[in-house]
């Protein structure tokens, strides 16, 4: 094996390996760490191939530390027994009704947040342990369960289906909206409109106007959609609304509709898992997002029963 280039392994890979070598299994550590077979698989062969040599025997009863696997062992057993005593360090819940759910900051926030007492306790209790990152993870490779993310489409080596779209329209700070008026959707092009993290939604909102939009110098734009609502209630220009994400603030009076045209957003929901068979927890909560967005029964277990 050849050494790799990788400066430093994800901790991760580790708690795997250390798992592994604890119970001479690769299921067992998957039970314990709250993940699949193939993902403890997968973390053990990236630490073959950092290290550039074999740390397991595998056998037809489990696995066994190699002399090298061996030497490692005692010195991680050493470093996380140093980690856990000089420092508060968050202790991840684990178990069968444990859930591993990512999402992106925004739909964490506005979507999921507002729903997770009641994801977490109808009809039964479950765990959700929500991982927020803006980057696309590679589920099964960081045991996440599921995802509910922003997109287009599908994306490749994950079973997707898309929970609903929305029709966005323009919202202003109260004052801000009161100086644009009523009017031709041309007035708009008078203020700064701020953007996520690009133009597609505003260019679909004046396409379905009969104009075209690009963005302008004086235009703003923001990467998470939470800076883009706070941007717009601080009067810094003209945001488009995006159902359901922006029910609370339309509902407190922080941002107002500055126009009532609405157009489809190109970008819509989905939920996403690794492929294979989920595990029973994690179908449970797909039915109870699946019947928060209002989606068909059908469709959620045709998502949940698809291999790939």
């Amino acid at each position: 094996m050849d050494h790799s280039s990788e400066p430093m392994l994800p901790l991760e890979t580790l708690r795997a390996f250390d798992a592994a070598a604890r119970t001479g299994s690769f299921s067992a550590a998957a039970e314990k760490l709250n993940l699949t077979h193939g993902a403890v698989s997968r973390q053990i062969a990236k630490l073959e191939d950092w290290l550039g040599l074999k740390v397991f025997d595998r056998g037809a009863r489990g696995v066994s530390l190699t002399i090298e696997g061996n030497r490692l062992h005692l010195r991680t057993t050493e470093a996380f027994a140093l980690i856990a005593s000089n420092s508060d360090r968050w202790v991840e819940p684990r178990g069968t009704a444990v859930v591993r759910l990512a999402s992106i900051p925004s739909v964490g926030g506005l979507w999921l947040m507002p729903r997770m007492a009641a994801l977490e306790s109808n009809p039964t209790k479950l765990r959700i342990v929500l991982d927020v990152d803006n980057r696309q993870a590679d589920l099964a490779d960081e045991g996440i369960d599921l995802s509910v993310r922003c997109g287009r489409g599908r994306i490749p080596g994950r079973v997707s289906v898309q929970l609903f779209e929305e029709h966005v329209f323009p919202v202003a700070s109260p004052e801000l909206a009161n100086e644009i008026g009523r009017g031709d959707p041309a007035r708009l092009l008078k203020f700064p409109l701020i953007n996520d993290s690009d133009a597609s939604t505003w260019r679909a909102w004046f396409a379905a106007q009969g104009m075209d939009y690009r963005p302008r110098p004086h235009d703003r734009r923001f990467e998470d959609y939470n800076l883009v609502l706070d941007a717009a209630a601080h009067g810094l220009g003209i945001a488009l609304a995006r159902p359901p994400l922006t029910q609370d603030q339309l509902k407190s009076g922080r941002i107002v509709a500055a126009d009532d045209r609405v157009a489809l957003n190109p970008i819509s929901y989905w939920l996403d898992r690794p492929a294979g068979r989920p595990r029973a927890a994690a179908a449970d909560l797909a039915r109870r997002i699946a019947a928060l967005a209002g989606l068909a029964p059908e469709k959620i277990e045709a998502f949940i029963e698809a291999e790939s």
